[in-house]
């Protein structure tokens, strides 16, 4: 592959020889369908994450907002709405109330729970006034909260009604600086005794509503360069790290979407638009097909599920902000999502990785039980459109009778008008991405970012299969390069194929970890971010996460193991729904912990004459031993190395979960953690190798 010829990017900057310690450095690249600037161009009023709201009012008050089902008797029953302006004049309420209260600009605001209308009210009082929004993971323990509440130096909370308890827990040492917490619904008496008893207010939501009277303040000026938001990562390892976001960084990530949405229409004039900004004639067309299936506009519906507190669902509900578009929240249950989905029939669903490999499996079971007739029918109709996409058809054009006979029944489970899929906040398996782009009759595409960089850095493109397993080309104002990695043979010059760690440069990235000037030294050099995760730039100028730079440990008989890139190809393994593989440099194999699929597993069982329940059936040295076998077929397939493949496995019929500290909220694995879990395990499993 030649560097300086990658299909949708433009070079921008040479690559760099390795040179005083530091290592060589591909060249750097922007999307070619970006324009020539690194930054935005100027919009007159768009300065702040306020502008973005206050905007919207004026030109879309009478849109509706912010939705949530009304509950009568005790059942849920349709959406009920705010428009734009309710919403703006509740937030003027509130802000009075907290200015109330002695929260001024630069002054810390937390905000603890499930996303609801109250959340994005509490977050808009803080934009309004230049008080720094910080959130609280609805995931997190106690400790957690308690951490952010003192190093953030929290002065006021707002909080669910339902997570008050857990906040009490973090007294008396979170009072130091909290002095007010109001809850979005109502306050138990119990608790406002012991909060009262503390030193410290606490309001409900109709009191708060009150408490700033008829008292106007005046909105401070708010700068670009100021902090909105200091949004604590879940980290994999120790404290939590608050990343400091400024309103530059969010209003250029919600113009780079416009970059690609609101600068053309359907009748785009490609030589009206090439001169302007000198983009490639085949950038243009792609930017057409992005404009026809991404324009968002004021009856777009989003359902909002994914947790505030991270960047990924608090940027996506700006951009709908942004159009005057609607924001329905879910009733906080998993279980009852689909019901969710099904009465708000959202036009655009964002997911993590787990979210889609639940909608899979649950396909795959469904078509399974389905009937010989069904099933044939359904794997024809998947083998026809496959095929067609894979030769470049359009998705809606791939096999339009099959959709209307067979497709749109899955459509239908995600409320019928989804247009666009969007998973993020880590990698999606090829095949799960490849079976919904061809059965949701929707657009399925990709995203890579980190807190650090805003969210979204790259996004695939629509009906492009060639970049399945990937994430895309970056947005516009962000630049990229590769960074070699010698010690895991990761080279940024190579003429085949360049890879290396990922850095990224831009108006989008975060002002540095809080409190933490040597966190952020580690990580942001000369203006590069440093993401520590490992990419492969494709030959279509999309960018493809291969391995993760830290996660490299030495066996007993000196090979390097890249265990995050081992883990992406076993997963890929048919019934295997997450593992964990594990080496150090005292052992000469790896062994692993599977969370197996219960369906698949259990069939297997059925056709083994292997009797129990699932986690008897996980114990059984027969399936230990399918399981192995299966995970070494998939390793040979993809040519490991023999040290790289599995020697022994553990199955545990409990998933990987935040409840035991195994993973982060946003499903990255705590390696610490699940070691000190499994310990007795894997020692158990490398004893009986000996």
């Amino acid at each position: 592959m030649v560097a300086g010829s990658m299909k949708h990017l433009v070079q921008v900057e040479p690559a760099k020889e390795a040179a005083g310690g530091a290592p060589s450095a591909g060249p750097t690249y922007r999307c070619a369908a970006g324009g020539n600037g690194a930054s935005p161009p100027a919009v007159p009023g768009l300065d702040c994450c306020w502008d973005i709201f206050r905007l919207s009012v004026e030109k879309y008050p009478d849109n509706k907002m912010l939705g949530r089902r009304e509950i009568v008797d005790g059942k849920a029953g349709s959406y009920t709405w705010l428009t734009y302006k309710q919403v703006y004049d509740t937030v003027l309420k509130v802000g009075a109330a907290i200015r109330s209260c002695g929260v001024g600009k630069s002054g810390r605001c937390g905000i603890y729970g499930a996303n609801s209308p109250e959340w994005v009210i509490s977050m808009q009082s803080c934009n309004a006034h230049g008080i720094y929004c910080v959130p609280l993971y609805d995931t997190l323990g106690a400790g957690a909260v308690e951490f952010v509440l003192c190093h953030a130096e929290v002065q006021i909370a707002f909080v669910e009604e339902k997570k008050i308890g857990e906040m009490l827990k973090t007294f008396p040492n979170a009072t130091k600086y909290l002095k007010t917490i109001v809850s979005f619904g109502k306050v138990d008496p119990g608790h406002k005794e012991k909060v009262e008893q503390n030193g410290l207010s606490i309001y409900s939501w109709e009191e708060f509503l009150q408490l700033g009277g008829e008292e106007k303040f005046e909105l401070p000026p708010k700068e670009k360069d100021d902090i909105c938001t200091i949004m604590y990562t879940s980290g994999t390892t120790g404290d939590p790290k608050g990343v400091l976001i400024s309103n530059k960084s969010i209003v250029t990530i919600v113009s780079a979407v416009d970059e690609f949405l609101n600068n053309s229409n359907e009748q785009v004039d490609h030589s009206y638009f090439a001169p302007v900004f000198s983009i490639p004639m085949h950038c243009l067309f792609l930017l057409q097909n992005l404009i026809l299936f991404y324009q968002l506009h004021g009856d777009d519906v989003y359902i909002s599920y994914l947790p505030l507190a991270h960047i990924f669902d608090r940027v996506i509900e700006e951009v709908f902000i942004r159009h005057g578009a609607s924001i329905g929240f879910w009733r906080g249950d998993v279980k009852l999502l689909v019901e969710d989905i099904g009465e708000l029939k959202p036009t655009v669903f964002c997911a993590v990785p787990r979210v889609l490999d639940r909608i899979y499996g649950g396909l795959q079971d469904k078509i399974a039980a389905g009937g010989f007739l069904k099933k044939t029918l359904f794997n024809v109709a998947y083998k026809y459109k496959q095929g067609n996409m894979l030769k470049g058809s359009k998705h809606e054009e791939a096999a339009a009778v099959f959709d209307k006979l067979v497709f749109t029944k899955v459509k239908r489970g995600l409320g019928g008008r989804v247009r666009l899929i969007l998973s993020g906040a880590a990698p999606l398996s090829r095949h799960v991405e490849e079976y919904l782009r061809v059965v949701t009759c929707s657009h399925v595409l990709q995203g890579y970012g980190l807190t650090e960089t805003c969210a979204g850095s790259f996004v695939s493109l629509p009906n492009n299969m060639s970049m399945l397993g990937a994430v895309g080309p970056p947005v516009p104002y962000v630049e990229v390069r590769l960074e070699s990695v010698p010690e895991m043979g990761y080279d940024a010059l190579s003429s085949e194929t360049p890879c290396g760690e990922i850095c990224i440069r831009g108006d989008t990235l975060f002002s540095g970890y809080y409190k933490r000037e040597d966190l952020t030294n580690e990580v942001l050099v000369d203006g590069w971010f440093h993401t520590g995760d490992i990419g492969e730039w494709q030959s279509d100028g999309s960018m493809k996460i291969i391995d993760r730079k830290k996660n490299i440990f030495k066996l007993s008989q000196g090979e390097y193991v890249a265990v995050e890139n081992l883990e992406n190809i076993f997963g890929q393994t048919p019934g295997v729904d997450s593992i964990w593989v594990y080496g150090n440099s005292f052992e000469s194999s790896l062994v692993a912990v599977v969370n197996p699929n219960k369906q698949a597993l259990e069939r297997w069982a059925e056709s083994n004459g292997v009797t129990g329940d699932f986690a008897t059936i996980c114990e059984d040295p027969k399936a230990k031993e399918f399981a192995l076998g299966e995970l070494t077929k998939m390793g040979k397939e993809k040519k490991l190395k023999g040290f790289e493949l599995i020697r022994a496995v553990h199955l545990d019929p409990a998933p990987f979960d935040m409840e035991r500290d195994l993973i982060t909220p946003t499903y990255k694995k705590k390696r610490p953690q699940l070691l000190k879990h499994y310990q007795s395990i894997i020692d158990g499993m490398y004893k009986s190798m000996k």
